[in-house]
């Protein structure tokens, strides 16, 4: 089976194309749960929705699952200028509210997983990075999302607790934008998700206290004009799932309230 994986921006759809194979996510009924569910998702989820709709191509026999992954405001604006979608996967609750405001939603959003910032810095942590104030030391350089993206709004709202005032290098439209500038050597650090930096190759997370007060909720929900809504609606029940929530976790994501 083949998952397709895009990123896509404001103006528009860029397809890339993943050939994937996997093994099967366990004991799923397969009823009406055929055809193609495309999933819009934040960026933050790439790794472990990717794995996450491999298992469920191979737990659901002629079933295709494409993913569309970016910075969830752009994904809940083009939802409602109309882009065909089934799932959308957002990493703010204040995202996924553009969409249920829209009344583009069937039903009510849940909760699907958490996810808590972490300052990203190479590994060795030459600069001795250790908390949010030495990023505003002269001469560092700082990536952050921009703050209509939730990693951006998560930031100022770390950054406001710990009453720390910066300039950022760059402020990128998602939190793999941000990660990038860590991992080319443009910036010094950037102020993104513990599961990025978890995914990712050649960096270290420094922790920091006042991520605690800006925790996000990513909540998912079946789309109101949903192509497939059988397969859309299996596909969240697929994630949620004890195994879904387990290869969740395992990425570094917390487990909502239950």
């Amino acid at each position: 089976m083949t998952v397709r994986w895009i990123r896509a921006t404001l103006a528009g759809v860029t397809a890339l194309a993943l050939s994937l194979t996997g093994c099967g996510a366990g004991d799923e009924s397969t009823a009406g749960t055929g055809g193609t569910v495309t999933v819009f998702a934040a960026a933050s989820l790439t790794e472990t929705f990717t794995k996450l709709g491999r298992d469920y191509e191979a737990a659901h026999p002629g079933t295709r699952v494409v993913l569309n992954f970016a910075g969830s405001s752009a994904l809940a604006t083009q939802i409602t200028q109309g882009a065909p979608a089934d799932v959308f996967a957002a990493a703010s609750p204040a995202t996924m509210k553009t969409v249920t405001d829209a009344g583009d939603a069937a039903g009510a959003p849940a909760v699907l997983v958490r996810n808590q910032l972490v300052i990203a810095v190479p590994e060795g942590n030459p600069d001795r990075v250790g908390g949010l104030a030495d990023l505003a030391r002269p001469g560092a350089k700082v990536a952050l999302c921009a703050e209509q993206v939730p990693c951006g709004a998560a930031a100022r709202t770390a950054l406001d607790a710990a009453g720390v005032r910066l300039t950022p290098a760059t402020l990128e439209q998602d939190v793999k934008g941000a990660l990038a500038k860590v991992k080319l050597g443009e910036v010094d650090a950037a102020l993104v998700y513990r599961t990025d930096v978890r995914a990712a190759a050649g960096l270290a997370a420094v922790e920091f206290p006042e991520s605690a007060r800006a925790v996000n909720d990513y909540p998912i929900v079946v789309l109101k004009h949903a192509g497939n809504p059988d397969g859309a609606r299996a596909f969240v029940d697929h994630v949620r799932s004890d195994a879904g929530l387990a290869v969740l976790t395992a990425a570094g994501f917390q487990a909502p309230p239950r």
